[in-house]
């Protein structure tokens, strides 16, 4: 068991600041991203759960435009191009499946 506040912060991206938790089969990121964050088009062999807690996230998912606000939720199958922009500051989940070994 850990706190969350114990696991170190990564920074993948300008803005995107992540503590990330990995099983063996899924990985679960809370994301912290500051306003104007620009996360590019790309895809990957994850499943992808989007939850967002906080603030307003813009996300193109295969081709259509989403403005993500509190509580709302999208699941984006494997190899689907997406991408996003904080409109905001924003305070994310993300889970993945399976677990994402890049972000270890």
């Amino acid at each position: 068991m850990q706190n969350l506040n114990d696991i170190p912060v990564k920074n993948t991206l300008p803005g995107f600041y992540g503590r990330m938790v990995h099983g063996e089969t899924s990985s679960l990121v809370f994301w912290e991203i500051k306003q104007g964050g620009v996360s590019p088009e790309h895809h990957h062999v994850h499943e992808q759960i989007t939850y967002i807690m906080e603030g307003q996230l813009e996300m193109i998912i295969g081709g259509e435009k989403y403005l993500m606000t509190p509580g709302t939720v999208h699941v984006i199958p494997s190899n689907v191009p997406h991408s996003a922009v904080a409109i905001t500051d924003c305070k994310i989940i993300d889970s993945f499946s399976p677990a994402r070994d890049d972000y270890r």
